[in-house]
Formats: C-alpha cells, sequence, structure tokens
C-alpha cells in the first residue's frame, strides 16, 4: 500500500454512526472518541443533538468511553451542540493539522492507540487521523449538501475512492 492509501483510506467505512459496533471498539482497547459533528452527527444545518444521536452518546457513555466532539466549526456552534451531550469539545479545529486531535487526546488522558476519529471527510478527518496514528471510522456524510470548502474536498474525495477501488483497496459502495 502506497503512501496515498496509509494517509486517506480510513480503518473503517460505516454508513452512520449506528453501525459503529461499541463491544468491537472495546476489543481494539478503543477508550475514547474524537468525532467531528457537521454531517456526521447531524446534518451542518441542523442545531440540535437528535434523539438518536443522543442515545448514541449514552451508549458510548455506558460502554465507558469517553467522548471529544472536535469541529472546524466555530465556537457558538459546537458549544451549543455539545451543552446537552455534557461533552467536551474544541471549536475552529483546523483539522487535518493535528495539534487539535492531540489535545483532545491529552484531554481524555489517554493514548493515541486508545482513540478512534469518527468523520465523514476523507480530507479532513480521515487524513488528520491516519497522521497522527488515530484508527480512523469514515461515516457517510449525514446530509449531501455542504460548504463551498467541502464541495472541493468532496470532488478530491471522490478521486481517491474511485483510485482505492481500482487498487482493490475497499470493497464498500458510496
Amino acid at each position: 500500500m502506497g503512501i496515498i492509501s496509509r494517509l486517506f483510506l480510513p480503518n473503517q467505512y460505516v454508513k452512520s454512526i449506528y453501525e459503529i459496533d461499541f463491544d468491537k471498539l472495546k476489543e481494539r482497547n478503543i477508550k475514547g472518541v474524537i468525532t467531528d459533528l457537521d454531517n456526521t452527527l447531524v446534518g451542518w444545518d441542523e442545531a440540535d443533538p437528535t434523539p438518536g444521536v443522543e442515545a448514541w452518546f449514552k451508549g458510548l457513555s455506558d460502554h465507558n468511553i469517553k467522548v471529544t466532539i472536535v469541529s472546524n466549526n466555530n465556537e457558538a456552534r459546537v458549544k451549543s451542540f455539545s451543552k446537552n451531550l455534557d461533552v467536551d469539545y474544541i471549536f475552529k479545529a483546523r483539522k487535518p493539522l493535528g495539534k487539535s486531535l492531540i489535545k483532545a487526546t491529552k484531554q481524555m488522558g489517554l493514548n493515541k492507540d486508545e482513540v478512534v476519529i469518527i468523520g465523514d471527510q476523507m480530507l479532513t478527518d480521515v487524513f488528520g487521523g491516519n497522521h497522527n496514528g488515530l484508527y480512523t471510522i469514515m461515516v457517510v456524510p449525514v446530509k449531501n449538501s455542504d460548504g463551498f470548502a467541502t464541495k472541493l474536498n468532496r470532488m478530491i474525495e471522490r478521486r481517491l475512492l474511485n483510485y482505492f477501488k481500482r487498487k482493490g483497496y475497499i470493497n464498500w459502495e458510496e
């Protein structure tokens, strides 16, 4: 596998956060989750967690898995969303740069091999996680609409996905 694959290919790909098996995370010795917010947990234009997202966070808590929301969005957006979930958060994270991911890992008191990052973007979440030695899970975006910068990322992602399919590195459907 080449450098492109090592940096951009997620360790796991699921349709949504709800397909993530908490018991399997525990088997991998995962004790912490860094999760993206927009289009990973809810649509980028949804202000509050859905009941399903609230239940998902409770499930993580019930499995003694710590969670930090790490988002490139602004403080008002991330703080407002996180407050009812009672989880730590980092805003304006500048993913894929690793500073925020390292900070989240340290805040949870964990080592990078005990943390998974979950997100919907290959160029920010997966690349940032892989580059910093985290286990990466990519989810299908909750919504098909994106802001301008994300639309550019998605065009590049499609090319990378096609490359990975041609090479036989992935077997999932978009």
